[in-house]
């Protein structure tokens, strides 16, 4: 990996969080997939376009952008290690050629100047420890009046996973679990913030949409339950208490997620930010060029 700043994500997506997700890669699409159309709409990769993926995990984004633009290419970039070796291998297999995988950080990353005609990413903007220097040096890659789409959470409370998980609240240490912060999976969950963010990076016309999708988390309540407190947030809340403790919040989440058990599986919808937004002429490239 080239230069870094953005230290501790890179830890944890290189650690437990990096591999849970890239062995779960399969649940986490069908927990997400529900986006993938109205972002890919939205950036309407075609033909010989050149996409970029930020925050790609394992990949899926990645290779639908690039079945788009069929005659293109996508680039997808994560910090994550595990998840990029997914990516890769899925690729592989899918036999999508026209899809490549970078291990970098976004924000600092010394992208070729206008080299991308769309940028996307699902759920990948909200990590940045500076997101306005962020959208700015992604800005520049891409060229002028080149379309930037992404998917971000919205207010925390209307994400039935995470009203779920607030059922816990007493059992395990949440401390603001869920809350807006920074960085953080609800640190865009402000549109007019994120509009002023993508303004002063220099691009033009952006709109927040909110756009809803009901995922699969698992076969049933216990299934889901595990799935939930498996993943990094989860582990990290269990080990600050007790055996106990740990049994009483499987028991309790188990029994907040029945109600949406439903036909062999555990839907649960998530409510987030369909953003949009087109490079304006006036930005100033630095120079650099896309490491693959």
């Amino acid at each position: 990996m080239d230069q870094l700043v953005n230290n501790a994500q890179a830890q944890a997506w290189n650690g437990y969080e990096g591999a849970q997700w890239a062995r779960s890669q399969e649940r986490w699409d069908a927990v997400n997939d529900g986006f993938n159309q109205p972002l890919l709409d939205a950036a309407d990769p075609r033909g010989p376009a050149r996409v970029l993926d930020i925050g790609c995990g394992a990949g899926s984004t990645t290779r639908l952008a690039a079945r788009r633009a069929d005659r293109g290419r996508a680039v997808g970039v994560d910090l994550s290690g595990p998840l990029l070796e997914r990516a890769r291998l899925s690729a592989e297999r899918e036999g999508v050629t026209r899809a490549t995988f970078v291990q970098a950080d976004a924000q600092v990353h010394p992208f070729e100047p206008g080299s991308f005609d769309a940028v996307i990413s699902r759920y990948g903007m909200t990590f940045f420890t500076d997101p306005a220097a962020a959208f700015a040096n992604i800005g520049r890659a891409l060229r002028p009046g080149g379309r930037l789409a992404f998917i971000c959470a919205a207010e925390p409370g209307a994400n039935e996973w995470l009203r779920a998980m607030a059922s816990l609240d007493g059992i395990l240490p949440l401390d603001g679990f869920g809350e807006p912060g920074s960085p953080g999976m609800f640190s865009l969950t402000d549109p007019d913030h994120t509009r002023a963010l993508l303004a002063a990076a220099g691009f033009e016309n952006a709109r927040a949409q909110r756009v809803e999708a009901a995922g699969n988390w698992g076969r049933d309540a216990e299934d889901a339950a595990a799935f939930l407190l498996d993943s990094g947030p989860g582990r990290h809340l269990l080990g600050r208490v007790g055996p106990a403790a740990q049994q009483e919040a499987r028991r309790t989440l188990i029994e907040a997620l029945r109600p949406y058990e439903n036909d062999g599986a555990v839907r649960l919808r998530s409510s987030s930010w369909l953003v949009t937004a087109v490079r304006g002429a006036a930005c100033e490239p630095p120079t650099g060029r896309m490491q693959s």
